[in-house]
């Protein structure tokens, strides 16, 4: 039987449909019906995902504003500093051409990194606490309802949704926060316009004899970034890019022989290395979605876009999507408005989509201008990096804009209550 008293069905419990679904029942109150629905949440906890994420400086004002940073700051390493490096693969020595110190305010760390896993438990856990409807199901069809339908309940027009456990639930507004490869956007008719990069990130953990002090660095190497990103401990995460047959040869390698190419590009100023817990490869590309809406539909996340992982953004741009959502649908709500009515979805629309698009342009211009063995190209790419490093204003810009603080910033990236 069709539940009709949902204002907002999330389809998908990650960071984006979680974090979403916490600041419109924890702003709205439990009159305000937030359903979310995920196979994934049939698990207690997010088991033995070793992925981690940077959080920038906004996006942890989110969760500190929601209640969520407190429970797992201690386990979130800052990012003090950051270097940039460029060269070949086999120079002896990488000068660095850029530095940036790691704060945004004093005592405010530009970004943090953690483990999925440990946020993504959180969230469920604080979900939960507010009594958040969670259904371990996938959002699979639906359908648009109106008035005057044979099973119609309200004077207002719905959606429909069907799960794969063979329930369904109604809402007046379905948010597709299912990844990349969107049930929701492809039964929608939602193009998406992009390319792929011929590109793959290989991401894998690592310990370290030494001491990293809050150190992330990024290595432009011919191939591709070679990122180190410092976590708790004597540990990092690598996000190591190659052309996708490289990457595919070097994760077929046996542990020997791929700990030898990895030290070939982490070198060893951190001492002995080893690789921790398993290696995964991802394809890189670029797209975004036509549109960000449709008729009681948004997208959030991967469903809405997907860039390079050149500037660590991707996270972080879904969270900005849900940090604006949230705050059209908490204003049509207060005001009695519908929430999956055409203006108030039109105005996240024009909120998100431009600030993508110019994120999108700004890290496929970064990889096309450092992921070649062009010696024209990285004589001007380091005579550039060097002049930045060169002007503090310019360094500080840069450390605001990739904190996600410039520009038009909802109420919760500015560590602000709804």
């Amino acid at each position: 039987m069709a539940r009709s008293d949902l204002d907002v069905l999330i389809a998908g419990g990650g960071f984006a449909g979680l974090t979403l679904a916490v600041a419109l029942r924890q702003t709205l109150g439990a009159s305000f019906g937030v359903a979310v629905a995920d196979p994934g949440l049939a698990r207690a906890a997010a088991g033995n995902d070793e992925r981690a994420s940077a959080i920038v400086a906004s996006v942890r004002r989110l969760f500190e504003t929601l209640g969520v940073w407190q429970r797992v700051a201690a386990d979130a390493q800052p990012i003090l500093d950051m270097v940039v490096t460029d060269s070949r693969l086999g120079d002896a020595v990488r000068p660095t051409f850029l530095t940036f110190a790691g704060e945004v305010e004093p005592g405010e760390p530009f970004a943090h990194m953690i483990e999925n896993r440990i946020l993504v438990d959180v969230l469920t856990t604080k979900a939960r606490e507010l009594g958040i409807d969670l259904r371990p199901a996938a959002v699979t069809d639906f359908t648009l309802a109106a008035a005057g339908d044979d099973n119609a309940t309200t004077d207002r027009r719905r959606i429909d949704a069907r799960l794969s456990d063979a329930q369904a639930l109604s809402a007046r507004l379905l948010v597709a926060a299912d990844g990349a490869r969107s049930t929701i956007r492809n039964k929608t008719g939602i193009a998406t316009h992009g390319w792929s990069y011929g590109q793959s990130a290989i991401v894998v953990n690592v310990a370290h004899a030494r001491d990293h002090h809050g150190r992330a660095e990024e290595h432009f190497l011919p191939a591709g970034p070679f990122a180190i990103l410092p976590l708790k401990g004597n540990r990092a995460s690598i996000v190591w890019t190659e052309t996708t047959a490289e990457a595919e040869r070097i994760m077929a390698l046996p542990e020997e022989e791929f700990d030898a190419e990895l030290e070939q590009r982490f070198k060893l100023h951190l001492g002995e290395i080893k690789v921790i817990g398993q290696r995964r490869v991802h394809p890189l590309g670029f797209f975004v979605a036509r549109s960000f809406i449709a008729e009681r539909i948004a997208l959030v996340g991967d469903a809405a876009h997907l860039i390079h992982p050149i500037a660590g953004q991707g996270l972080n741009m879904g969270l900005k999507d849900v940090a604006a959502l949230a705050e059209v649908i908490v204003d049509a709500a207060r005001l009695g408005l519908d929430p999956g009515a055409v203006d108030v979805l039109e105005r996240y629309q024009r909120w998100r989509r431009f600030d993508t698009m110019a994120m999108g342009v700004a890290t496929d211009g970064l990889n096309r201008l450092f992921s070649n063995r062009s010696d024209v190209l990285r004589l001007v790419r380091d005579v550039g990096l060097g002049l930045v490093d060169r002007l503090p204003g310019l360094k500080r810009l840069f450390i605001r804009e990739a904190a996600g603080l410039v520009g038009e910033v909802p109420k919760l990236l500015r560590g602000e209550a709804l």
